[in-house]
């Protein structure tokens, strides 16, 4: 298969480089004055080297076009009834070539006012780090959205509602430097149209900080900037839908956005019960999405376990959405913050920038997603190295979460020396659930008597929190450049707690009979934490080209958690008994010391810098039952640092940079108490845990061929970590006793942090994109292989599993027109599993998904559109293994004044096959799971779209830039 699929992309690439000889000759004729579009104006184009002519008229947009055209050189001719006739020669060689042309009226005493030649924009160029991407390159449809269009992007991915881009989590999108919906990166492109899109520029955005001193901190994000149309950034857009199906599935929402000078306001909701989510919520409370499925715990079904939650590998398959499939504007195949199972969401969200006078820019958003959840699942887990063999979940859970988020950020331009900037964030959350466990074990009879245990389990939990975020950035300038003072001040606090009841009965199959047991718990949780730090930078040149700086970065934290657990007591009929084993009352104190110094050499062609910190870190913990305890450590590192950058010309360049870090545990890892809130899965602290010393490098080449359109990036990443706070994992084969009064029976588990060397993680992503010429397409194919080591704890026995990942991607954009959009898509990815304890668990599984998207639109406004996958799992446990096809489909008709209005009827998953597959690969197990997804159902939708952009003639010039040209 792989060696097809290179074989056909080196074909592809062969028949690009035949056909970049055959050019086009375009443009667009209007009145010189009125600006208007001249209908079926004759256009005829002579050869001067063998006087063959071609012949055309122009279009209703007053646009004309000349393909398959060789080098040479041409006589343009234009006429039209009542206007001077255009005469122009015109030389074809490297380029295409587009002419726009202001006709004179006869008799006038210009015959042409104005004729400008472009040659054809390149779909990629590259300004120094950031790549730049032209959006006139990649045709969409006319209500497509911002997320439409960067689906085309090479390198960009949307995942599960997560935009990536070259393989990295894009985590901030701006709309011309400025923010849209905060930091919420899907929510910004999916509610921006695609029609006002100029250029998609991709970078790393250095913090507010580092981007003033030139120095990389190490907190960059990939961003997104999203660069408007000049004469579109005034005006109003958005659209409104409501629509009913089958099944009594419904959608309604909509967004508006106005645009006037510097502000912006816009407005967006969504209320549906098909799985879509116009934006992210923040879970502060670890109880949405996956983490809903465990929690805190380690090993199967705990969320936070194996090297916190899975991080091994996750392949994931299906569909979890529904709705607005397809293109025009209405892409929604993929969740914001995807939660397994079938969700009601209501959720509205505003945003405000505007400029308060020359020197204040202020940004605010507010959003509130209530989402309630129904989730139904199996899960098969093999046990790397233990009595229990593997086991056999069955998941059923209700929950209600609501969320409101508020983001806020301050600019004030003191003077051309000075500026501040205040951003704060506030959030609060609220989520009860009620969740039932059935799981099934089943052990090694040679190695204990017990032969099979079935542990169900209820829990109902009722939880809430708050946080609350902000940052103080002042920045001073001195006259002599270089020269800068900066400090930093950030403040956190976040509060949470809540109430889980706690019901389980187990019984065990044992070679000499059946034993039973149950028991009924409450555990009331409250927990808080407080963090302050600064960081005070200092910089002063060195020469024409290099900077010192001087860096002190101080930072205090306090971490609380107070656990009351109560037993049930059938004599008051209520949860009476103080349980003290299971209780816990904690504090955690951090005081760290950071200080460094760090050179910086920058020119044109190259830029490197290094430095060192020191870190001093003192560590305090007291713990008041269920025994007193007290934990008082320090520890001192040096952190070392360097980034180097290369241009070696316009088209490429290179960048490494390497930074050591540490990371502290958390208050609940520290925890000596026994969670029991998932059992049969519990899960202790270790107040003796140690920080994690970890070596992060990165690299990137980037390659552009403007004249060729072409694209090639290659990303590494590789990590180690000493120290690595890894999951212990103990499953008896008998009742055992593990203090706390508590005794483990077979089939029970106990999951622990704990400080292990060997840990390591490699990833690598590779983009290549280039036109395609003579299918009016664009080529993109991505590939890369990620290599980890994790390493484990077992019974008392250290294990290492190896998981190796290979990828593959296709995927072939049509560039045709507004008209007729189409994409064919292939992923292919081959992992291999490899554990050292027990070989006989070594596995290799097989994924791909194949798809092809057609969207079809006539001038008179009926579409179609066809959304087909193909899904495949191989090697995966027994009854999970999958081979299916998603097909979703719609059709309708545009209505109304300017085809403002839609009418739309669609079919999701037409051959009711839909499927949710996930493997999960830690240190202790492999698991998989599949979750209950939407199924087919109708509906009819009905939705209106405003457009309002400057003048009318600007308007009809924007539409006349979108019509097809080749």
């Amino acid at each position: 298969m792989v060696t097809r699929l290179l074989a056909f992309c080196l074909f592809f690439f062969f028949l690009t480089q035949v056909q970049a000889q055959i050019r086009t000759i375009s443009g667009t004729i209007v009145d010189q004055q009125a600006r208007t579009p001249l209908v079926s104006a004759s256009v005829q184009l002579r050869s001067l080297s063998d006087s063959s002519v071609q012949r055309t008229l122009s279009d209703s947009l007053g646009g004309f076009s000349f393909t398959n055209l060789g080098r040479d050189s041409f006589l343009l001719s234009i006429s039209f009834i009542g206007y001077n006739t255009v005469n122009r020669r015109i030389s074809v060689d490297s380029s295409d070539i587009n002419i726009d042309i202001a006709a004179a009226p006869s008799g006038s005493a210009s015959e042409l006012e104005t004729v400008v030649i472009r040659t054809a924009v390149s779909p990629v160029t590259q300004k120094g780090d950031t790549l730049q991407i032209n959006a006139s390159q990649y045709k969409v449809n006319p209500d497509a959205s911002g997320e439409d269009l960067v689906r085309k992007v090479p390198g960009i991915t949307i995942e599960n509602g997560q935009v990536k881009a070259q393989g990295e989590n894009v985590q901030r999108v701006t709309i011309d430097g400025k923010e849209l919906f905060g930091d919420d990166a899907t929510a910004a492109l999916r509610n921006l149209p695609a029609e006002i899109v100029d250029k998609i520029q991709i970078f790393d955005r250095l913090s507010d900080q580092a981007q003033f001193t030139g120095f990389d901190d190490g907190n960059t994000t990939k961003s997104i900037n999203i660069v408007t149309k000049a004469n579109m950034r005034n005006g109003q857009f958005g659209r409104v839908f409501a629509g009913y199906g089958t099944d009594s599935r419904y959608q309604a929402g909509g967004n508006a956005t106005i645009l006037k000078d510097n502000r912006r306001i816009s407005l967006v909701g969504n209320f549906n019960n098909v799985n879509q989510q116009n934006f992210s919520q923040q879970d502060l409370l670890g109880v949405t999405s996956n983490a809903q499925r465990g929690g805190g715990g380690g090993g199967p079904r705990g969320g936070g376990g194996g090297p916190r939650g899975g991080s091994g590998n996750r392949g994931t398959g299906g569909n979890q959405g529904g709705g607005n499939f397809g293109g025009f504007g209405n892409s929604g195949n993929f969740l914001v913050g995807q939660q397994n199972g079938i969700n009601k969401t209501n959720a509205f969200g505003i945003n405000y920038t505007d400029s308060w006078g020359p020197k204040i820019t202020a940004t605010a958003s507010y959003f509130f997603n209530n989402t309630n959840n129904n989730t139904n699942e199996i899960a098969n887990t093999q046990y790397l190295s233990s009595a229990i063999i593997n086991s056999l979940d069955t998941t059923i859970s209700t929950s209600r979460n609501n969320n409101h988020r508020f983001n806020m950020r301050f600019e004030y331009k003191i003077d051309s020396f000075n500026q501040l900037i205040i951003i704060p964030n506030l959030s609060f959350q609220e989520n009860s659930s009620v969740r039932g466990l059935n799981r099934v074990s089943f052990f090694d009879t040679t190695a204990t008597n017990t032969r099979q245990t079935v542990n169900s389990n209820q829990t109902r939990s009722s939880r809430n929190g708050n946080n609350l975020n902000n940052t103080i950035l002042y920045r001073h300038a001195f006259r002599k450049r270089g020269r800068s003072f900066s400090v930093n001040v950030n403040t956190s606090y976040n509060n949470r707690e809540g109430e889980t009841y706690l019901e389980t009965f187990q019984r065990q199959y044992l070679n000499t009979g059946i034993e039973d047991s149950s028991t009924r718990r409450l555990t009331d949780q409250a927990s808080n934490g407080l963090q302050v730090s600064s960081n005070f930078v200092y910089t002063e040149p060195i020469g024409k080209s290099s900077q010192l700086q001087f860096n002190y970065n101080p930072s205090f934290s306090k971490s609380t958690s107070d656990q009351e657990t109560f037993g049930y007591n059938p004599a008051e009929d209520k949860y009476s008994a103080f349980l003290e084993n299971l209780s816990n009352k904690f504090e955690n104190t951090t005081n760290a010391h950071n200080g460094g110094i760090s050179y910086r050499y920058n020119t044109r062609e190259r830029q490197f810098s290094f430095g060192a910190n020191y870190q001093s870190t003192t560590l305090k913990s007291e713990q008041t039952y269920p025994q007193t305890l007290n934990v008082n450590k320090s520890f001192t590192n040096i952190l070392p640092n360097a980034m180097l950058r290369l241009n070696f010309s316009t088209r490429s360049n290179v960048r490494f940079m390497y930074r050591a870090n540490v990371n502290q545990p958390s208050v609940t890892q520290l925890q000596n108490v026994v969670d029991i809130t998932r059992a049969p899965v519990y899960t202790v602290g270790d107040p003796d845990l140690a920080q994690q010393y970890t070596h992060v490098l990165s690299g990137r080449y980037t390659y552009t061929n403007p004249t060729k359109g072409m694209l090639f990036v290659a990303n590494v990443f590789w990590q180690a970590a000493n120290n690595y706070i890894a999951n212990a994992t103990y499953t008896p084969a008998a009742d055992s006793a593990i203090g706390f009064g508590i005794i483990l029976r077979p089939g029970d588990q106990l999951n622990k942090p704990i400080n292990l060397d060997g840990y390591s993680s490699f990833r690598s992503f590779l983009t290549f994109a280039v036109p395609v010429g003579f299918i009016k397409s664009n080529l993109n194919l991505n590939g890369g292989v990620t290599i980890s080591t994790l390493p484990g704890f077992i019974n008392y026995v250290e294990t290492q599993t190896n998981n190796t990942t290979y990828n593959l991607g296709l995927v072939v954009g049509s560039n045709i027109s507004q008209y007729v959009d189409f994409t064919v898509s292939y992923s292919a990815n081959f992992n291999q599993v490899k554990n050292e304890i027990q070989p006989s668990l070594n596995n290799n599984y097989f994924q791909h998904v194949a798809g092809v998207q057609l969207n079809l639109l006539s001038k008179k406004g009926w579409f179609f559109q066809n959304d087909l996958n193909n899904q495949f799992y191989n090697g995966l446990s027994e009854g999970f293994n999958q081979n299916y096809f998603l097909w979703n489909m719609s059709a309708g008709k545009k209505l109304l004044k300017d085809q403002k209005g839609e009418l739309r009827l669609s079919v999701f998953d037409l051959l009711k096959q839909n499927r949710s597959i996930t493997r999960n690969i830690t240190e202790t197990y492999i698991e998989d799971v599949q979750n209950q997804v939407l199924q087919q159902y109708f509906m009819l939708t009905f939705t209106y779209n405003l457009r309002n952009f400057g003048t009318a003639a600007a308007r009809a010039a924007n539409r006349a830039n979108q019509s097809p040209r080749r």
